[in-house]
């Protein structure tokens, strides 16, 4: 499970996909969702603006698992 660090009490959805390196730009979050299956703690989520907190633990399936943390 990769950790994705957060300066804030929390990140969107869409903000995470591409602090997590999976998508390269915040206009490709509507597509990303639509195309893949995403499910935040253990629940199916398509709403971009859906916001994650510190541990929050996402799962895509063929990319990987990612948990939020506290950070710098």
């Amino acid at each position: 499970m990769k950790t994705i660090n957060i300066k804030d009490e929390f990140v969107t959805l869409g903000q995470f996909l591409k602090l997590a390196d999976i998508i390269s730009s915040g206009g490709q979050a509507k597509w990303f969702l639509q195309e893949y299956e995403v499910y935040v703690n253990d629940e199916f989520e398509d709403r971009r603006g859906r916001k994650l907190y510190v541990g929050d633990e996402i799962d895509i399936p063929g990319t990987g698992q990612f948990e939020i943390a506290a950070g710098e």
